[in-house]
């Protein structure tokens, strides 16, 4: 029996531990420790306990690592807390199962062993891996588990559990989230293993399907990368027979690396990593990661390639069944096709390569039919819309046919393993689409005859003058040359160890950006070129152009470039502390920020762009000024980062017009959305919107709230009208801050978001507001999009694209067309 009765303000531990070695200090039927609240053993990794998570009066017992007792990873009796400082844990009597009983001895949780047999002798043990089993050793000395805590997962997925079933007694192992961070009961979330014909992993709120992992192909999921060994920390498993279906992570031998799977409350699935003797957590993957993730984000029949313009396309051979909802963005109705299937003789099939497969909704399955005969199969059946191959492995076979509508196809190619779709069209369509294709054809034939010689000869000088370019890359584009440092390929792939997933730090439109160290001890950012980024030379070159030319501490410095074949990179100072969104909108991050560091950082962001808007010898619009893209050394100094997008205002020019919209949803001012005119007023509004995310902890896009359906300005806007602005300040602000300066803040802020650009101040005139509080502020006017929307149009995260200008941007991209 284990009690426990001393209180504690965040943890509360058992009086005793059971231990995680295998070999020493196991509980057993009999045992007895009376409630001193000392530990009688500690493992190396894990340690079991009570706990209160934040500010909660309530009780749990859980498992938590041992170095990082913040980081729960099992609850066991999350629907049924204790509510004082009594807690005894023990094996009932008939000696099968866990028990964990209140003051007045009523059972609050147990194991519930699948196990019909009572344990002769059986023991509890907490094992290395974090696993709690109660086991029996028998005569034969083989070990039998009677139940343990990796088959009953929380929000975590540890290494060495698996997900999903065994089919054998039809137990399943899935994931579900917390209610918040201060409430481990059952969340709204579920991440678990779909065996519905073939298995794939499913993201669920209550019924709705949220992300899906796409089917299993016999090498991986069709909607993720291959599942290998990563970082060299974990090998991935996937084993699907007719006993278990399930996905595994084992940690490889002698790995420095500790990883954790989890399912926050939000519905984010997190795959995090920590390097031995470290204490911050880093993201090795997040789903969804963009918009593509979401399920059916463009509708039936359609596909969504992340990298198009516009992000959501037809099928080939459909039209959208509502052009005038697709042009404004509405693509619940999907798409149609241009001529409906008559199954008459010369239908065909198009090849959609590269795709995340349909949703298995209305299918069949056949193993054992080739490719070419589950054609043959799809062609008989007239309400077949479209079949693939369900084993891609080499020498393998099986038949998938899809009837009806096909919902929730992504581009996702994945080189080696690429996933094809067959998608029947009537003999008609098919006969015009290979007429296109054969007028295309000659048409690329004649070009190309009469440029082939001029390419041959630029190829040649191209080749001599990269040969003569020893240790500078001259970047033209202004009235003058810069000279910049070219950085080896060779020393950068050393110093970011081949470019280890292990040493990304973050991803955008750009491409991903790796953590590196130069032999002479420096430390680096590397912002590589992706061979799938729409960014090309043009803004390579813009962002070498504009940012070597800006020295100031509170813009990010650019120490080089790197430019072999078709490999471009820049070289950046490393940042410590990543970007600024790390930290605000991170509830267990951002108690790290009191307010004088925040304000510090509000101040640093304004004086950047103050330099270049007015003090530089370029006035620059950003354009793309967010939380992302301030980046914070290790003195938490901010910096403004990526002029990818950036434009240069020459003259007396105070604002301009663009066909095409650049830059991220919730920080783009109202007239440059609408009609694509933007100024350095463009800039003032990001910085608003910037400076009441930073106040509140809270993101503008995707903000909701439970009494309206506002963004964060339009909140903010609400609060101050009603003479609550306080009300909108991070609660782990309040026992730091200064009221005055925190209202001067708001105000300040709203002044920045009003609709019209010439009631914004200037970006000096906010400097001197912010600094000095005898400075009398105008009282603001309405915000910018302050029009409150219907819950299902609740912004998600998207992006503004540009084929004129290819910005990097993440998420999606939409053009907006000027008047």
């Amino acid at each position: 029996m284990l009690m426990e009765k001393a209180p504690c303000l965040f943890i509360f531990f058992f009086c005793a531990m059971i231990t995680i070695c295998i070999a020493v200090d196991t509980i057993t039927p009999n045992q007895s420790i009376d409630g001193t609240g000392t530990l009688i053993s500690s493992g190396k990794i894990f340690e079991l306990g009570f706990f209160s998570p934040g500010k909660s009066k309530n009780r749990y017992l859980g498992i938590w690592y041992k170095t990082i007792p913040d980081v729960i990873v099992w609850v066991a009796n999350r629907d049924n807390p204790l509510t004082d400082s009594f807690g005894e844990f023990r094996i009932s009597n008939n000696s099968n199962k866990l028990v964990l009983l209140n003051r007045s001895k009523v059972i609050v949780w147990s194991s519930n062993s699948p196990s019909s047999r009572a344990g002769k002798n059986p023991v509890a043990q907490l094992l290395d891996s974090g696993n709690l089993v109660l086991r029996e050793v028998d005569s034969m000395n083989s070990e039998y588990y009677l139940w343990q805590s990796f088959d009953y997962p929380t929000n975590t997925h540890l290494p060495g559990m698996k997900l999903g079933w065994d089919l054998r007694t039809g137990l399943e192992r899935y994931l579900t989230s917390w209610k918040s961070d201060e409430d481990p009961s059952t969340g709204d979330f579920t991440y678990r293993m779909d065996i519905h014909g073939l298995p794939q992993a499913v993201l669920v709120m209550g019924s709705s399907i949220k992300f899906r992992t796409g089917a299993w192909n016999g090498v991986r999921f069709s909607g993720i990368q291959l599942m290998t060994s990563t970082n060299g920390a974990l090998n991935f498993t996937f084993s699907f027979n007719e006993n278990e279906s399930y996905y595994m992570s084992e940690p490889l031998v002698n790995s420095t690396f500790t990883t954790r799977f989890t399912l926050n409350h939000s519905g984010i699935i997190q795959r995090l990593i920590l390097e031995n003797k470290s204490t911050q957590w880093g993201i090795m993957y997040s789903r969804p990661y963009d918009p593509c993730d979401n399920y059916d984000y463009c509708g039936v029949n359609a596909i969504c390639r992340i990298n198009g313009d516009p992000i959501c396309g037809c099928l080939e051979g459909f039209t959208p069944r509502s052009q005038q909802k697709w042009d404004v963005l509405n693509l619940s109705k999907g798409c149609r096709r241009k001529i409906p299937l008559t199954c008459e003789k010369g239908d065909g099939f198009i090849d959609l390569g590269g795709v995340k497969l349909p949703d298995l909704l209305d299918f069949r399955l056949d193993k054992n039919r080739s490719l070419k005969e589950c054609e043959l199969a799809c062609l008989k059946d007239c309400s077949c819309s479209a079949y693939a191959n369900s084993d891609i492995r080499q020498g393998g076979s099986g038949c998938l046919m899809w009837f009806g509508d096909l919902i929730d196809v992504r581009e996702f190619k994945v080189e080696g393993s690429d996933q094809a779709l067959y998608i029947r069209l009537s003999a008609s369509e098919i006969k015009s689409i290979r007429a296109e294709k054969k007028k295309k054809t000659l048409k690329l034939i004649l070009i190309a005859s009469v440029i082939s010689g001029l390419c041959i000869l630029a190829l040649v000088l191209w080749c001599i003058i990269w040969r003569l370019r020893k240790t500078k890359v001259r970047a033209q584009g202004m009235d003058d040359v810069i000279e910049l440092p070219l950085f080896d390929m060779a020393a950068i792939t050393v110093a970011t160890n081949n470019f280890s997933p292990a040493n990304i730090l973050g991803a955008g439109g750009f491409g991903p950006v790796h953590k590196g160290k130069l032999l002479t001890g420096q430390e680096i950012a590397v912002k590589r070129l992706s061979k799938e980024s729409r960014q090309g030379a043009k803004e390579f070159k813009n962002e070498v152009n504009l940012i070597a030319k800006l020295q100031h501490k509170n813009l990010v410095a650019l120490l080089g470039c790197c430019i072999q074949g078709d490999e471009k990179m820049l070289i950046y100072e490393y940042m410590q502390n990543k970007s600024l969104d790390y930290f605000i909108f991170e509830h267990k991050r951002s108690s790290r920020l009191s307010w004088k560091k925040s304000f510090d950082i509000v101040m640093g962001i304004a004086r950047g762009l103050q330099y270049l808007h007015h003090d530089s010898k370029l006035q620059i619009v950003h354009r793309d000024l967010k939380a992302g893209n301030i980046l914070l050394d290790a003195n938490m100094t901010p910096k403004i980062s990526d002029f990818g997008l950036a434009r240069i205002f020459e003259g007396d020019e105070k604002e301009t017009t663009t066909k095409r919209v650049v830059g991220t949803y919730g920080y783009i001012s109202p007239e440059y959305a609408v009609d694509g005119i933007f100024s350095v007023k463009s800039d003032v509004f990001s910085f608003g919107v910037l400076l009441l995310e930073i106040i509140s902890g809270k993101q503008n896009r995707g903000f909701n709230h439970p009494n309206h359906h506002h963004s964060l300005l339009g909140h903010a806007w609400l609060l101050w009208s009603e003479r609550k602005a306080l009300e909108l300040m991070d609660p782990y602000l309040k026992e730091s801050c200064v009221e005055s300066q925190v209202l001067r803040c708001i105000h300040v802020g709203l002044l920045c978001v009003q609709k019209y650009s010439k009631d914004r101040p200037t970006i000096n005139s906010v400097v001197v507001m912010l600094s000095n509080e005898g400075v009398k502020l105008p009282q603001p006017k309405h915000p910018g999009f302050f029009i409150e929307r219907s819950s299902s149009t609740v912004d998600q995260g998207s992006s503004f694209g540009n084929n004129e200008e290819s910005p990097s941007v993440n998420g999606v991209t939409v053009t907006f067309h000027g008047r």
